[in-house]
């Protein structure tokens, strides 16, 4: 299994890293803007590309870890695309976090290359410190022969499940997305509110980390709250992105969800006011600075 990697960032160097230890028994070939940052993994034996073409004409499988839809298909047209180097059936698994139907129009424009190209994906959670772990969660969907394939290969980085057909991993990170939007503000809300009424905050959160309150939220960004520290793991502004296509899925399923659009309006808002490349905690300053606004406008 000759594997390409497209997209080594924070998340993707390290994920990149395990699979080289852990999944290949293959070549492992790699394409990053910045290709200075790859000397480890090519040092460890793998190799770089020049483009998209070189990683499709080497690949049995793809990962993708670029931020939206939008990237991927600028990788793919063109006479250095990933579809002028096919030479072979190709595995493209989207690691990027975008809509269920996204990944399905991706097949759909795919299906007619003279060279198979399966689309599976498998966007993961869990962050930077997941992702240096390898104890990312990795939500796949897609059809059985190509997903089992991208579980195995995905394992080195974490839990991978295929959960169902094309488009069930986007859906399954709708899930976890909204859920986590909903962590944050709500952790953030609890930490203003213990602080102004002269609670100790970090004491606060290892009590309610023992009882329904504690979560793996609480953990990683309780000690943010307490310090009002907002530097950047994962920008803020990137769930305005997971959170429409919770509200996109929702509308197909016929739901009208309680805190999707408020908790969009909250995420937007406050990029708007130049915050939006902060780590999602910041939700905590936003929260404080329109509070004393209304404040000082009676």
């Amino acid at each position: 299994m000759d594997v390409g990697f497209i997209g080594l960032g924070r998340m993707g160097l390290p994920m990149a890293g395990h699979i080289q230890k852990h999944a290949t028994g293959g070549r492992l070939i790699l394409l990053d803007r910045f290709p200075d940052r790859l000397a480890d993994l090519v040092s460890g034996g793998a190799e770089l590309a020049a483009n998209p073409r070189e990683v499709a004409a080497d690949s049995d499988l793809i990962i993708l870890m670029v931020p939206a839809i939008g990237d991927i298909e600028a990788l793919l047209d063109g006479p250095d695309g990933l579809l002028a180097g096919l030479r072979k059936p190709l595995i493209l698994v989207v690691s990027s976090t975008t809509s269920a139907k996204d990944v399905r129009d991706l097949q759909a424009r795919l299906d007619d290359q003279p060279h198979p190209v399966t689309v599976v994906d498998a966007p993961v959670s869990g962050g930077v410190e997941g992702a240096e772990a390898g104890a990312l969660s990795i939500m796949i969907g897609g059809p059985d022969e190509a997903a089992a394939t991208a579980v195995a290969v995905m394992s080195a980085t974490g839990t991978a499940v295929h959960l169902g057909p094309l488009g069930a991993g986007q859906v399954a990170k709708a899930c976890n997305q909204l859920i986590v939007a909903a962590e944050v503000v709500a952790v953030a809300e609890a930490s203003l509110l213990a602080e102004r009424a002269g609670l100790d905050v970090g004491r606060l959160f290892d009590l309610l980390s023992t009882g329904y309150a504690g979560s793996r939220i609480m953990e990683v960004k309780g000690p943010k709250f307490v310090n009002h520290d907002h530097t950047a793991a994962g920008p803020a502004k990137f769930l305005i992105k997971d959170l429409k296509a919770v509200i996109e899925e929702a509308d197909v399923s016929g739901l009208r969800l309680v805190t999707a659009e408020p908790l969009l309006a909250a995420y937007t808002a406050l990029t708007e006011a130049g915050l939006g490349d902060e780590d999602a905690s910041v939700v905590q300053q936003w929260i404080e600075d329109a509070s004393a606004s209304e404040t000082a406008n009676g």
